[in-house]
């Protein structure tokens, strides 16, 4: 929805969402696209916490930092709607995905400085060709992809997962993924439509918000398993009540 008066950032070089630009603030282009992406920072946090109390491997404390990284360049996409910045947002869902296909796929990997080399090329490779290149539905058609690719280590790992609140975290990384997903084609495929509503839903930025949950979702699952795997004794727990984390119990040995 592009607007016909420039802006402190200038005039919009990047893709768009259905929200009215510079509304509340010159400086925030896309205002609640860019307020719900904080939520996610805040979950990721929490788990970038969990995982360095308890000292989790340190490719957790990676994962969450890279769940943070991607937010805040998501951010200033939104705030800014500029070319460059939507790459900042872009090229680390790329980066974040290939650190979820080794947590993964690494336990069963017998020759292990193959695929982190092999991921670490991969992704510098497609930073510097998204950087030359424009391709909006490739990007698209790429990231489901990657998303695909890690679907059936998740499936493994949940049917092989006996504890109930590890498998209720699995359920509530689908059901935020899914709610997400379809906010994110509702907005995007009836903007028109709901540009004449007196209330915009605001589908994207509802996006922001379950796929934040749904990181964190994801990342305590893994991390649980993974724990499982090491012999460390895991049980979700929860903060406040309500935030579930892996609370771990290590051999004395470690």
């Amino acid at each position: 929805m592009a607007e016909a008066i420039s802006s402190f950032w200038g005039p919009v070089t990047s893709a768009e969402w259905c929200e009215k630009n510079y509304v509340y603030s010159s400086y925030i282009a896309e205002f609640f696209n860019t307020v719900s992406i904080i939520p996610g920072i805040l979950l990721a946090l929490i788990g970038l916490i969990n995982a360095l109390r308890q000292r989790f491997e340190k490719r957790f404390s990676v994962l969450h930092i890279s769940n943070m990284i991607l937010a805040i360049g998501s951010m200033l996409y939104h705030a800014t709607l500029q070319r460059m910045q939507q790459q900042g947002d872009e090229t680390p869902m790329v980066w974040e995905m290939l650190l979820y296909f080794y947590i993964l796929y690494s336990p069963d990997w017998h020759y292990r400085s193959v695929m982190p080399t092999f991921l670490f090329l991969y992704g510098a490779a497609f930073a510097i060709f998204h950087a030359l290149v424009r391709f909006e539905i490739g990007f698209k058609v790429h990231y489901v992809i990657l998303c695909l690719l890690c679907v059936p280590r998740m499936y493994k790992y949940y049917i092989y997962t006996k504890d109930a609140s590890a498998k209720r975290l699995a359920k509530l990384y689908l059901a935020t993924i899914s709610t997400g997903s379809l906010c994110w084609l509702f907005d995007r495929l009836f903007c028109n439509n709901i540009s004449q509503w007196y209330f915009n839903p605001e589908g994207h930025a509802l996006w922001h918000v379950l796929m934040g949950f749904n990181s964190y979702f994801a990342n305590t699952f893994l991390m649980f398993w993974r724990a499982q795997q090491l012999g460390w004794n895991p049980k979700v727990a929860h903060f406040m009540g309500f935030f579930p984390y892996v609370k771990i119990q290590k051999p004395k040995t470690q």
